[in-house]
């Protein structure tokens, strides 16, 4: 099973440059985005069917243009769950998950840490959504929660640690409780594989940093460690550029 997940910064955006060909080309079973900023009723799903991905869910914000995931698959899921009933987040349209026969999967956008008063928002999201997944994984041990998380982990993970340790993406508390959930049971499957440095999926569009390499590794294949065995690969797909992410894949043998 494919994984892939993509911030794509805009899907509508995303569609003008190439996503579609990209799509086929890599030939996930399941894509997770991110940032969708768009409603259902504002995209022509048929492009996406004609592309082999027939089963689209979509979980878009209250706020147009703004946030919001989705998840395109190939064959058709058990169940689908938009939300997850932390209301203050539901409404910004940051988590939807599909269900298959042995493992399920979550599109997750966290949100960023812009000003002091984004940063408590953050935060107290990150408590509850650990709190949301403790009990989850009683249900669905065997999870992988795909998506932009807006947190690089380690100071191997992003490009310049001592000028950003001030900047949320790598405060200390934003650091201490990506570590916290890994521990909680998940494998930070990119490093699973790779402990290379300068392997980032983010670069700001200023000072051309992508060009420099200039990058934060801000998005994850998260894997319930029920999953172990069945991992097979996962890498960053730098080459795509369709956003200032890059896309990352998770393989399972499942």
């Amino acid at each position: 099973m494919k994984i892939i997940s993509y911030n794509v910064n805009g899907i509508r955006a995303a569609l003008k440059k190439g996503f579609i060909d990209w799509l086929q080309q890599a030939n996930p079973d399941v894509i997770c985005l991110q940032e969708i900023k768009a409603t259902k009723d504002q995209l022509d799903l048929e492009v996406f069917k004609e592309a082999g991905y027939p089963y689209t869910y979509w979980y878009s914000a209250e706020k147009k243009g703004y946030s919001g995931v989705a998840i395109l698959s190939k064959t058709e899921p058990t169940h689908v769950e938009y939300g997850t009933g932390i209301d203050y987040m539901d409404s910004e349209g940051r988590n939807i998950r599909a269900d298959y026969d042995g493992v399920s999967v979550m599109s997750l956008y966290l949100p960023s840490g812009t000003n002091v008063a984004r940063i408590e928002h953050k935060l107290k999201y990150m408590a509850d959504f650990q709190e949301y997944i403790n009990s989850l994984k009683k249900e669905l041990p065997n999870l992988v929660i795909c998506g932009d998380y807006n947190i690089c982990h380690q100071a191997i993970d992003i490009h310049d640690p001592v000028r950003n340790k001030n900047v949320s993406g790598f405060l200390p508390e934003e650091r201490e409780w990506i570590g916290a959930f890994i521990d909680s049971g998940f494998i930070d499957s990119f490093r699973y594989f790779n402990n290379e440095p300068h392997q980032y999926s983010w670069w700001s569009y200023r000072a051309n940093a992508r060009a420099n390499n200039k990058g934060w590794r801000l998005d994850y294949g998260m894997v319930s460690k029920p999953l172990e065995e069945k991992l097979s690969r996962a890498v960053i797909l730098s080459e795509a550029k369709h956003s200032d992410h890059c896309p990352i894949v998770v393989e399972l043998s499942v």
